[in-house]
């Protein structure tokens, strides 16, 4: 399995999924059967911060030899698909066009149509998890809160130095244009984009 290190997004996703209420969904989760075993495999998954694509569970639950049984995968495929629609797991984004899609939980908790509590992870499982993704989070805010500062402070720089550009040409007894107009654009430009750096904050 190419598995990267969790994006910002993803550890924020598995994060959300972990601190989920239990769902109630309209499929039946019931130990054995597809739907179960899958929900199950994607939770052993991301107890590791991993999140599978469809070989990836196969491979797991139904061993390497199924991977490459093509009518299999799709009837899997198919079922991680109304699972998706019953809202009890989400497809994630590609990294890559060639890549197979990745799933990742709603949540740990469900009742399930025959109102069944499905847990696919113990409290202790999720707290440990929970304390491998915290330093990932926080380490992932770390630099973009400084980036963004980086950001601010070069913006008001450069509008300083280009609104002192304007004012040294205006007090020249003949204005010269290549440095007014130039200068004058970028402090306008440079304004601007404070302004929308400040907003985000």
């Amino acid at each position: 399995m190419s598995q990267d290190k969790l994006a910002a997004n993803e550890a924020r996703l598995l994060e959300e999924s972990m601190n989920s209420d239990t769902k109630t969904v309209n499929i039946r989760l019931r130990q054995g059967e597809y739907q179960y075993d899958l929900a199950k495999g994607i939770a052993s998954f991301e107890l590791e911060l991993k999140f599978p694509d469809v070989k990836d569970l196969i491979k797991k639950l139904y061993g390497e030899e199924r991977t490459n049984e093509t009518h299999f995968v799709r009837n899997i495929q198919t079922i991680l698909k109304k699972m998706e629609k019953s809202n009890i797991i989400r497809i994630l984004p590609k990294k890559k066009p060639w890549e197979l899609q990745r799933y990742a939980l709603s949540s740990f908790k469900f009742q399930d149509v025959d109102k069944n509590l499905v847990r696919l992870a113990t409290p202790q499982q999720i707290k440990q998890t929970q304390n491998l993704l915290h330093p990932i989070i926080n380490t992932q805010n770390m630099p973009t809160a400084k980036l963004g500062y980086i950001k601010i402070l070069i913006s008001a720089f450069i509008i300083v130095m280009s609104y002192a550009a304007v004012l040294w040409a205006l007090l020249q007894p003949i204005i010269n244009p290549f440095i007014f107009v130039p200068a004058f654009y970028i402090a306008v430009a440079c304004s601007l984009m404070l302004g929308k750096l400040l907003s985000q904050k």
